[in-house]
Formats: structure tokens, C-alpha cells, sequence
């Protein structure tokens, strides 16, 4: 068991909207340690995005990672030889993170030219409330739904 809580680190805010959860985004999305590489497909995913539908960008990326982001999720108790899946109720950290991951995964996981390109179709479709992320946070709740039976096993 630990004895103290690790120290938050503080990440920066970004260079075009000031919000560190877009340098937290990108620092998910980066390879091989090149930010300034995920920092130009992310603004030029944001161009994008920007151009298909003439509204606010910075909006749109935060109402679609929101859409993005599970409440509950299942997770694995072995109680008495059978084993469980216990819904519990994600952390407001947690829930980010997994949202971001599943975000550039899906994304990754797009055909389309360049990896720009495939985030902006990503975004833009997470905002409308579909997609692949939207589609697995969907499919996270409708398992953490049918184990309900399961919540008074709370880890």
C-alpha cells in the first residue's frame, strides 16, 4: 500500500486555445516524442473540423470528447470461484483519460488520408453522438446495465 498519494503534475495549457486538456490530448496522441508532430495534426484536425462545419471548433471537440467519456464501467471480482463483473462508477480522471484513449485509438483505427484527416472525422462524429468511441462508451454502459445485479459486490 502506498503511503502518500503521488504529485500532480501540472500540464500546460496549449499554445492556440490555452487549455491543458488539449495538451493532455496530445501528449495521448504523440509518437516516439514528437509533440510538435501531434500538435500540427492536431490543429490541422481542428482546421478541419473548423471548415467541414462552420462552427466553433474548440466547442465541438469538447462537447464530442464529453460524448465520448463513460460514467460506469465493468470491472472483474472474483468472488467464490465464479468470477464477476462489477459495475462501478468511473473517476472524473479516469473517465477523461479513457475518453481521450478511446478518442485517438477509433481515430487511428479510421480509413482516411492522414492521421489529421481521420481525428477531424472522428471529432466530428463523436460531436453527432455516433461513432466508434461513442459506439464503445455505448456498449460500456449497456454491460455495466445488465450486470447491475452484481453493484452490492462493490469493490
Amino acid at each position: 500500500m502506498r503511503k502518500r498519494k503521488p504529485k500532480l503534475r501540472i500540464t500546460p495549457p496549449d499554445p492556440r486555445y490555452g487549455d491543458p486538456l488539449i495538451t493532455q490530448f496530445v501528449n495521448n496522441m504523440m509518437w516516439e516524442g514528437k509533440k510538435s508532430g501531434a500538435f500540427k495534426i492536431f490543429y490541422d484536425a481542428m482546421d478541419i473540423v473548423k471548415k467541414r462545419s462552420n462552427g466553433d471548433e474548440y466547442a465541438m471537440f469538447k462537447k464530442a470528447l464529453n460524448n465520448v467519456m463513460p460514467q460506469v464501467e465493468v470491472r472483474s471480482k472474483r468472488i467464490g470461484g465464479a468470477t464477476f463483473q462489477i459495475p462501478i462508477e468511473v473517476r472524473p480522471k479516469r473517465k477523461l483519460s479513457i475518453g481521450i484513449k478511446w478518442m485517438i485509438g477509433f481515430a487511428r483505427k479510421r480509413s482516411g488520408k492522414g492521421m489529421a484527416e481521420k481525428l477531424a472525422a472522428e471529432i466530428l462524429a463523436a460531436h453527432k453522438g455516433e461513432g466508434a468511441a461513442v459506439k464503445r462508451k455505448e456498449d460500456t454502459h449497456k454491460m455495466a446495465e445488465s450486470n447491475r445485479a452484481f453493484a452490492h459486490f462493490r469493490v
